[in-house]
C-alpha cells in the first residue's frame, strides 16, 4: 500500500507549473510558508511583487464551501475592510492544477498585532464590528457552522478510537462528558443567539498590523458562528484581565454595531471545543508528514496527560460564568 500523501506532489515544478498555468510567469524564487492544513509558498515573479499561492489540502472543503470563503472575503473588501483578498483570473479566484485547488493572494507585509494596548483592543473591536455587520448580512450555506455535535461529540469520538493511551481512556472519557455537558448548558443559555458569517480563527497570528489598522489573512476556518468566536480568541491571561481585554474590545466594537451580551456565556464554551477540536484536529492530519514533524509531542504520553489536566481544569472555568465582569450594558 503507498504511504505518499497528497502533498507529496507539491515539488517545486509542480508549485511553479500551477502558478504560471493561472497565468503568472515565474522566476523561480520559492518559498516554503508555514502552514499545516494547507500548503502556502510565496512565489516570485519575473514581473511585479511576489504572490502567495495557497494550495488547498484535498477532501477538505468542496469548490463551492471554497468559493463562499472568497466571496465572504470580497464583500469585506467592497466595504472597505482591510482582508487580504484572493487574485481573481478571467473572473474566478479559484483554480485547479492537476487535482488540486489553488488560489493565488497578493503578498502583503505587516507585524503581529500588540494585543497588550488597551486602543489597539479598541480598534480590533471596531474593525470586527464591521466584519460582523457583513457577515451578518446572509449566511453561509456549504461550510456549516461551530456545533457542538462536530467540534465537542465527533472530537471526542474520534480521541477514543485508537488515539488517547489506553491508561487515559477512562480519564478521558470521563472528563470529556462532563465538559461537554457544561458546553451545552451555556449554548442552552445563549439560545436564541445569532449565528452569523465569522473569521473562525481570529488569533494574532491572522492578524498582520500596518498602518494603525489590523489586516485580516487566512479565512480557511471561516464558518457560521456567534460573533464572540471572534472576540474571545484576542484574549489572554488570568480571567480578570481577559475580562479588561474583552471590555476594551467592545468599546470599539460597539461604536459600529451592536453586541448580544447574552454571548458571553459561549467565551469558555467556544474555548473547550477548539481544545478538543485541536487534538482530533492532529489525530486526523497524523498521516501527513507534515504533522509528526511539527508535533512530535502528539504522540507521547506526557501530552496526553497534560491535555486531561488541561481538559479537568477548564471544566472550573465553564462553571464559573465569563460575564461576571462588569460591563457597559
Amino acid at each position: 500500500m503507498s504511504t505518499e500523501h497528497p502533498f507529496d506532489r507539491l515539488t517545486p515544478d509542480f508549485i511553479l507549473d500551477a502558478v504560471e498555468a493561472c497565468g503568472h510567469r515565474c522566476d523561480g524564487r520559492l518559498l516554503a510558508l508555514n502552514s499545516y492544513e494547507n500548503r502556502v509558498y510565496q512565489v516570485g515573479r519575473d514581473a511585479g511583487e511576489p504572490l502567495i499561492a495557497k494550495f488547498y489540502r484535498p477532501g477538505r472543503w468542496s469548490d463551492a464551501a471554497i468559493d463562499e470563503e472568497h466571496t465572504f472575503i470580497a464583500e469585506l473588501v467592497e466595504q472597505g475592510l482591510p482582508a487580504v483578498a484572493p487574485l481573481a483570473e478571467h473572473g474566478h479566484t479559484l483554480h485547479h492544477h492537476e487535482g488540486f485547488r489553488v488560489a493565488l493572494f497578493p503578498r502583503r507585509g505587516g507585524r503581529a498585532p500588540d494585543l497588550d494596548h488597551d486602543e489597539n483592543l479598541r480598534t480590533m473591536g471596531r474593525y470586527l464590528a464591521r466584519m460582523h455587520t457583513v457577515g451578518a448580512a446572509r449566511p453561509f450555506v456549504e461550510r456549516g457552522a461551530i456545533t457542538v455535535a462536530e467540534f465537542g461529540q465527533a472530537s471526542i469520538a474520534y480521541v477514543l478510537d485508537g488515539w488517547i493511551p489506553a491508561d487515559l481512556r477512562p480519564a478521558y472519557a470521563s472528563i470529556a462528558a462532563d465538559v461537554l455537558v457544561h458546553i451545552e448548558a451555556a449554548f442552552a443559555r445563549a439560545a436564541g443567539v445569532q449565528a452569523i458569517r465569522v473569521h473562525g480563527d481570529c488569533h494574532g497570528g491572522n492578524v498582520l498590523w500596518r498602518d494603525d489598522a489590523p489586516h485580516f489573512v487566512d479565512f480557511d476556518d471561516a464558518r457560521m458562528a456567534p460573533a464572540i468566536q471572534d472576540l474571545w480568541m484576542l484574549l489572554s491571561g488570568e480571567p480578570e484581565e481577559q475580562r479588561a481585554q474583552l471590555a476594551c474590545v467592545l468599546d470599539g466594537y460597539e461604536e459600529f454595531a451592536e453586541f448580544d451580551y447574552r454571548e458571553l456565556a459561549l467565551v469558555e464554551a467556544l474555548r473547550t471545543l477548539r481544545m478538543l477540536h485541536y487534538s482530533a484536529w492532529l489525530a486526523r492530519r497524523w498521516d501527513d508528514p507534515a504533522f509528526p514533524r511539527a508535533f512530535p509531542w502528539f504522540a507521547t504520553q506526557q501530552w496526553w496527560e497534560r491535555h486531561v489536566l488541561e481538559l479537568r481544569e477548564q471544566l472550573g472555568a465553564l462553571a464559573a460564568p465569563f460575564n461576571s465582569g462588569n460591563y457597559n450594558q
